[in-house]
């Protein structure tokens, strides 16, 4: 009897994988999207940037560290499509591999700012009162300096590295994530199920964790996605600056930095990596302004 009751259960559970992936698939956001042609172009580059990145040891035509001095700044051409640099390195395979650092820099510095500035707002905005003022002093005194300095300052001190880079960028990149969490939970700690929640007995890390933080996760996501544009020119200055990863590593922003002085007569060794950066920004930009239109019950989409 218990043999074919597994069988029976192992089949119920393999019938039952399809169907979840007809739900993700049917789920109305997939809908909302392709109303949304240009948001949905921003996912379509997302979507290749990831793939480049994850096959860039089969898509890039040369290694990026392959130096041919007799090929050295050559020009666009079928052999090298963007051309070479100063030490004849291919620059096409430098972007793809390049293109790992990126999404390694933006997916670090969003895991980590993402959970700290959410935490920070929801814990002020719920309890209020001198834990909200503390928290958000410290929040305002981050926000009174611009980013991109202290970022700077924070790499300066550290130490140049692709690991600086991410700790320095992450440092102060919580502050709007936590001021909009703040936000999310003052509307949300004073609604009717959280406080019928309140009278049934539960307790504030209950309420916390189950009634007010998934109400404040979809406008963080949004404002993460937004985020990663910022992390990425971020990531660049510091790069350019000398301060984020270290040559020979493929760092888009070091690219331009060392293709800058070529700049009149080989536009190609700057020009580049920049529009590389141009579209990764562009990209995450576009995609995070259709997150916020569909995940917004208050947008109108007629």
């Amino acid at each position: 009897m218990s043999a074919p009751s597994m069988s029976h259960t192992t089949e119920g559970a393999l019938s039952k994988r399809p169907n979840i992936a007809m739900r993700f698939l049917r789920h109305p956001f997939w809908g909302n999207l392709a109303r949304e042609p240009l948001g949905l172009t921003g996912f379509i580059l997302i979507g290749l940037l990831v793939l480049v990145a994850l096959f860039a040891p089969l898509l890039a035509p040369y290694s990026p560290n392959r130096q041919v001095l007799s090929d050295a700044l050559s020009a666009p051409s079928a052999a090298h499509w963007a051309g070479t640099d100063e030490f004849g390195r291919d620059i096409l395979s430098r972007l793809i591999w390049g293109s790992r650092l990126t999404l390694r820099t933006v997916l670090s510095v969003s895991a980590i700012v993402g959970p700290i500035g959410l935490i920070i707002g929801v814990v002020a905005g719920y309890f209020g009162g001198w834990t909200d003022t503390i928290l958000m002093r410290i929040t305002d005194i981050v926000l009174s300096f611009p980013s991109l300095v202290l970022a700077l300052a924070f790499a300066a001190a550290i130490g140049p590295g692709l690991n600086t880079a991410i700790i320095a960028i992450s440092l102060t990149s919580w502050p709007p994530i936590a001021r909009l969490a703040r936000a999310e939970t003052l509307v949300v700690r004073n609604s009717d199920y959280v406080s019928a929640a309140r009278v049934y007995g539960a307790g504030h890390l209950r309420l916390i964790a189950l009634y007010v933080t998934p109400m404040c996760i979809p406008s963080v996501v949004v404002r993460l996605t937004l985020n990663m544009a910022v992390i990425t020119l971020t990531a660049a200055s510091l790069g350019f600056l000398g301060l984020g990863a270290q040559p020979p590593a493929p760092e888009w922003g070091a690219m331009i930095s060392a293709g800058r002085q070529y700049m009149i007569d080989y536009w190609w060794v700057a020009v580049m990596p920049g529009i590389a950066i141009l579209l990764t920004s562009l990209s995450f930009n576009i995609a995070g302004d259709a997150l916020r239109d569909i995940l917004d019950p208050r947008h109108d989409r007629s």
